[in-house]
């Protein structure tokens, strides 16, 4: 059902046609580069957490870590996650395919720096065996973030 809803969302503002299905699973960075045809640090992972127990959503590149003092510099909280069995209800997908197309509207988006760096990336569609290939420009405005985050490390080459 998650899937459906997202391509929904998608098809609503022309983007539908960049949604992927795939055979094969995609419900981790290197399931979804490989059967995306994609690098790793090309896939637009979905990191769902709690702040002021609502839900945030920070898309980053595949090879981004969240670090916590840098979370918590922009958040004003710790970073934690969205445990995994409550995923599903408060965002609205479940974990694999989590991501911010159809999302319940209390869940906050944000994109992270680390996605900067490319012309086209693939975050998921809504389950794990879909991705979606979206330029920059196309993800901010499908995503209607709240804004830029740097909430990252290991993608710089200096660190």
């Amino acid at each position: 059902m998650s899937f459906e809803v997202a391509k929904r969302y998608l098809d609503g503002i022309g983007l539908g046609d960049r949604v992927i299905a795939t055979e094969a699973p995609s419900s981790t960075v290197e399931e979804a580069a490989e059967a995306l045809g994609c690098a790793p640090e090309h896939i637009a992972k979905t990191m769902a957490f709690l702040v002021d127990d609502a839900p945030v959503l920070v898309l980053c590149a595949g090879d981004a870590r969240v670090n916590n003092s840098m979370f918590k510099a922009f958040f004003h909280t710790k970073a934690k996650m969205v445990p995994g069995d409550a995923v599903e209800e408060l965002v609205g997908h479940a974990p694999g395919g989590v991501c911010p197309f159809g999302a319940k509207p209390a869940a906050r988006v944000y994109l992270d720096e680390s996605l900067r760096r490319f012309d086209v990336v693939y975050p998921a569609c809504g389950d794990d065996h879909s991705g979606v290939r979206l330029t920059i420009p196309e993800l901010e405005r499908a995503t209607n973030a709240s804004g830029w985050v740097d909430v990252c490390r290991g993608w710089r080459t200096e660190e």
